[in-house]
């Protein structure tokens, strides 16, 4: 069952980075079948006062326009000339927070993921939120979507308990003063998909 619109609509970013854990990321395929992961790690954006944010201080820009809109919408974008990162949306319209997808488990499609990560294996498959784009075919093509819509989408899958979700600061972001170390990063305890431990 896909996330209702209420699920991404509450303005507690953190809230919904942590309960995000354990649901299940999903690209529908061209034939039919499915790609699938379950989210094992996330980041909270805080918007206009996150130092770390694209919309720190009110930052408006087309590439970071969809983070305004209602929550449950996609928003990818391209880092260092190379690599796609997936983001949720969050919170009611006008609040630009967001949650990156920093890595997946797979589940459904691994053959294929195997395919477009050039046969790589285990835990390099979507261990970082580079691999999983590529693994789950996401780019700029998705920005913009709904996840509650037939292109993207994300299902309730497993339940985690409260003490097996760890947090930590968030990855790459020394430049942001204060907000370097804040420990709004969450990961799954033991599991062999999380980018860093």
């Amino acid at each position: 069952m896909k996330l209702a619109r209420e699920f991404y609509t509450r303005e507690d970013a953190i809230t919904v980075s942590r309960d995000l854990l354990g649901k299940l990321l999903v690209v529908p395929t061209d034939d039919g079948g499915r790609v699938s992961g379950m989210i094992v790690e996330t980041e909270a954006y805080l918007g206009t006062i996150d130092k770390a944010a694209h919309t720190f201080g009110g930052r408006r820009t087309a590439r970071n326009e969809i983070t305004y809109a209602d929550g449950g919408h996609v928003y990818v974008f391209f880092i260092y000339g190379l690599y796609h990162q997936l983001n949720v949306v969050t919170g009611p319209v006008e609040l630009p927070h967001v949650t990156l997808i920093r890595a997946l488990e797979p589940v459904d499609g691994i053959e294929i993921m195997d395919r477009r990560r050039g046969s790589k294996r285990g835990r390099e498959l979507t261990s970082g939120p580079g691999k999983l784009c590529m693994a789950m075919d996401i780019d700029r093509r998705f920005n913009g979507k709904d996840f509650l819509a037939d292109k993207i989408w994300i299902e309730k899958y497993k339940s985690i308990r409260g003490e097996d979700i760890l947090s930590g600061p968030r990855i790459g972001i020394d430049y942001s003063e204060e907000f370097a170390d804040v420990p709004w990063r969450f990961w799954i305890r033991n599991n062999n998909f999380v980018s860093k431990k």
